[in-house]
């Protein structure tokens, strides 16, 4: 399909600069395609209205690390320039992928040493060096520690990675380290949110379990292509980034013994969505999955395992937008994008959510 079919106008002042408070008032647009009403105003506390007992919920357990880091490149015989750098891959125990600000002034094997004395791990300091530049005009940093030692120096040492949307609006500041962080958060890994997870408190996940619904882990560690818009002209022309993911077997055994009982599985975000999808075979039967997913769905898709899905309002012209379209359909997204713009919803990241329900209800 053309990409250009997926783009649409936003006006700036819908972006969310900040998350609902509580989490769960955030507004919930309902879409069930060919039921009447096709589309119902609600908000994320609503959630277990839409459940049934047997119904399994699943969400992702990844933790944002602090991938944002500021330093100073240092070259002999050269002036120091300030650096900004965005971890956005893990590529071995003492190397990261990065995008890189001033990226056309760093060469390979020019140092940089990120945060300041007293700080962070023994000498207060992350020094690394560029070890490659990428064709994507990332770079690889190859960091003087390695393995949990690194781990810890990028948390002493870096910021949230909050979306470019929201950095260009404001800076990120100690409220983003609570606020961009879900409340399943566990496993170290995703440079970004998972952030439909964000909308969830205990309140709200009692209420479910009252329902009838249980709740189910995966982890997906979200990368930074998440933000991307596609710039090929036509999907088939989009190579997706890949993702590090893991669905255990007592998740799959147990999200199978929900479907065969009658039960549905609804995920929360994108990325559960296209984690159990990738671990599902033609027959819909999930099996374990550990490695990396490059799944990319795009209208025509048949899904098959996922039955409800709660999501975020995505960018124009985005691998998630799209995927919300073979979802319920793309003239159905289109409406429900165009409903949302008009009332006033709230979109990206720290925005309102929408519950997608194909199969016509609850």
């Amino acid at each position: 399909m053309r990409v250009d079919a997926f783009d649409f106008h936003l006006p700036e002042e819908r972006i969310a600069l900040r998350p609902a408070e509580p989490r769960d008032t955030a507004r919930m647009l309902v879409v069930r395609p060919g039921a009447t009403p096709e589309l119902e105003d609600r908000i994320v506390r609503d959630l277990p209205d839409f459940l049934r007992p047997g119904d399994a919920v699943v969400v992702n357990d990844t933790r944002v690390i602090p991938a944002a880091l500021e330093g100073v490149r240092s070259r002999e015989g050269g002036s120091d320039v300030a650096v900004e750098a965005n971890l956005i891959k893990r590529l071995a125990p003492d190397r990261w992928r990065a995008f890189a600000k001033p990226g056309k002034r760093l060469r390979v094997g020019d140092r940089i040493r990120f945060g300041g004395e007293g700080g962070a791990c023994l000498l207060g300091t992350l020094d690394a060096t560029v070890a490659a530049k990428e064709d994507d005009g990332s770079i690889v940093l190859a960091f003087d520690f390695a393995g949990d030692v690194l781990d810890e120096a990028v948390a002493a040492v870096g910021h949230m990675p909050i979306p470019p949307y929201i950095a260009a609006r404001r800076h990120e500041d100690a409220r983003d380290k609570d606020d961009y962080q879900t409340l399943f958060a566990r496993v170290a890994g995703s440079v970004a949110a998972p952030t439909a997870s964000l909308h969830f408190t205990p309140d709200l996940l009692a209420r479910m379990a009252a329902a009838g619904a249980a709740l189910h882990k995966v982890t997906l560690h979200v990368g930074a292509g998440t933000f991307l818009p596609v710039k090929a002209d036509d999907t088939s022309g989009h190579t997706m980034h890949a993702e590090w993911g893991e669905v255990t077997r007592e998740t799959a055994d147990a999200l199978n013994a929900v479907k065969a009982k009658g039960g549905r599985i609804f995920t929360i975000g994108s990325t559960s969505t296209r984690l159990i999808e990738s671990a599902a075979g033609e027959d819909g039967a999930i099996r374990p999955f550990v490695g990396e997913t490059d799944i990319f769905i795009t209208p025509g898709y048949r899904f098959r395992a996922v039955d409800g899905m709660l999501t975020n309002f995505h960018l124009p012209r985005s691998t998630l937008v799209m995927l919300v379209a073979a979802f319920i359909g793309h003239e159905a997204q289109k409406r429900a994008y165009a409903h949302a713009i008009a009332e006033n919803y709230r979109f990206y990241s720290y925005g309102d959510a929408c519950l997608l329900l194909p199969q016509g209800g609850a």
